[in-house]
């Protein structure tokens, strides 16, 4: 099973991810629930990092695991905002179509 948290501020926004595990959906390397996350959530470390006033604290230390913690300045807050709710809706259409195989936990900063 593949645990995904999420942690949003309290505008909503990603504070942080935390992807663990494999989804066992099928034969390794052939995985298509694996594949499907792991390229939401490295599309969506690779985008941050390379986004002017978005620092991001992020590593995949071994396969099943990425990790990403993000800061972000005031005049990028839109885009991280579009790129937060792409990975979400991404992450939660495979949690719906996949349950036996990967969960999403979303915790969202109080005020």
């Amino acid at each position: 099973m593949i645990r995904v948290d999420v942690i949003l501020d309290t505008a909503g926004i990603l504070k942080s991810c935390a992807v663990v595990g494999h989804a066992s959906a099928g034969p390794r390397n052939e995985d298509i629930v694996c594949a499907a996350v792991s390229v939401l959530s490295r599309t969506a470390l690779r985008t941050l990092s390379k986004t002017e006033g978005v620092t991001v604290r992020g590593n995949a230390p071994a396969r099943g695991e990425l990790f990403m913690e993000i800061e972000y300045a005031a005049v990028c807050r839109d885009q991280v905002a579009g790129i937060t709710n792409f990975l979400l809706e991404g992450l939660l259409s495979i949690s719906e179509e996949f349950s036996e195989h990967c969960c999403v936990r979303i915790q969202r900063e109080r005020r």
